[in-house]
């Protein structure tokens, strides 16, 4: 890495890919971490390279004779590196964590406005984020010590989870109380009296909620309908309860039933209010994420990689009074 920073030209930036399937290694009897990630980013940083950017690149195809019934590689990262000046100066903790905050979410909206999948969004927000930490010699503690790669990471990904969920305040007040609904019980039941203080909380109702058609209640129990057993049918132009979670998961059933076309007929009937289905795939995907509920997370991070097919076609076909129904539709119907 000191050879690579050395003969660097200023001029233009150094790309280095990383491909290394991570394990964690214990120190000491403190039971400290090391992952192979933050080894190789600090040395980098120790070399004098400040980060820029972070992407991941789909390198191995998942049905290689290597990764075939093997834990092999999936994806590798590259990192988009400068020289640091030499005149870099040293920041406090608390001035590293403002200028986070300050620069993360418009990065992070820069980062969806380009489609970047669900699945990658955290690890490509790292080069932002590291672009902060990293233009600084070194980000002192109260203690006057310097912060490890790892309590960087963990502000990034913090202030990273903080934007996404600045961005619920777009939301209507039916999709706010299904996505904490979702974060805590899935599509799973829970207790209608938990339901209904939730959603005097948000400003709406239960009631209100099934109108919506994007919850079942009964017998002291609620819960969000699966996108297979939403409305066949559907059509935003009619719908007089819309809500940004209906819109999302209708979209999931159009593009899982009827593929990319019968998705883009739904879109063209949204028009600009499509949009905020994408924002909400990401935070929905992230929420998958942390709950480890990877089968669910699927489905948004698939409908964001169609978007850009989706709206093609969207911008091409007429606006119907209804959109074509599916034989998913129909069977629903009988």
């Amino acid at each position: 890495m000191h050879n690579l920073a050395e003969k660097a030209h200023p001029g233009f930036p150094v790309t280095i890919y990383y491909a290394f399937k991570q394990s964690e290694t214990k120190k000491g009897d403190a039971g400290i971490a090391s992952t192979g990630w933050e080894t190789f980013l600090q040395a980098v940083l120790d070399a004098g390279f400040s980060i820029s950017g972070t992407w991941p690149m789909r390198t191995e195809l998942g049905n290689r004779m290597r990764g075939s019934e093997s834990n092999a590689l999936a994806s590798s990262i590259v990192l988009v590196c400068r020289r640091r000046p030499a005149d870099a100066p040293s920041v406090t903790r608390r001035q590293f964590l403002q200028a986070l905050k300050a620069e993360l979410p418009d990065a992070l909206a820069h980062l969806q406005r380009g489609n970047i999948a669900p699945v990658d969004l955290a690890q490509a927000a790292i080069g932002p984020g590291m672009a902060v930490f990293t233009r600084h010699a070194r980000v002192l503690d109260a203690e006057g010590k310097a912060m490890t790669v790892r309590e960087a990471l963990a502000l990034i990904n913090e202030t990273l989870d903080e934007a996404l969920a600045a961005q619920e305040g777009d939301f209507d007040a039916d999709t706010r109380w299904a996505i904490t609904w979702f974060d805590q019980h899935g599509f799973g039941e829970g207790e209608f009296g938990t339901a209904n203080v939730l959603a005097q909380a948000k400003n709406t109702g239960v009631a209100g909620l099934e109108e919506g058609g994007i919850v079942s209640a009964g017998r002291g129990k609620v819960r969000l309908l699966k996108p297979d057993e939403l409305a066949p049918g559907w059509n935003p132009l009619t719908d007089t309860r819309l809500s940004a979670w209906e819109t999302v998961h209708q979209l999931i059933r159009a593009l899982e039933s009827g593929g990319e076309s019968l998705a883009a007929a739904r879109v063209a009937q949204l028009g600009v209010r499509a949009e905020v289905a994408r924002e909400l795939a990401y935070r929905l995907y992230t929420l998958c994420e942390r709950r480890k509920r990877a089968a669910e997370g699927l489905s948004y991070n698939a409908l964001v990689q169609s978007w850009p097919e989706i709206t093609r076609l969207a911008a091409e076909a007429p606006v119907m009074a209804a959109p074509p129904r599916t034989d998913a539709d129909q069977m629903t119907l009988q």
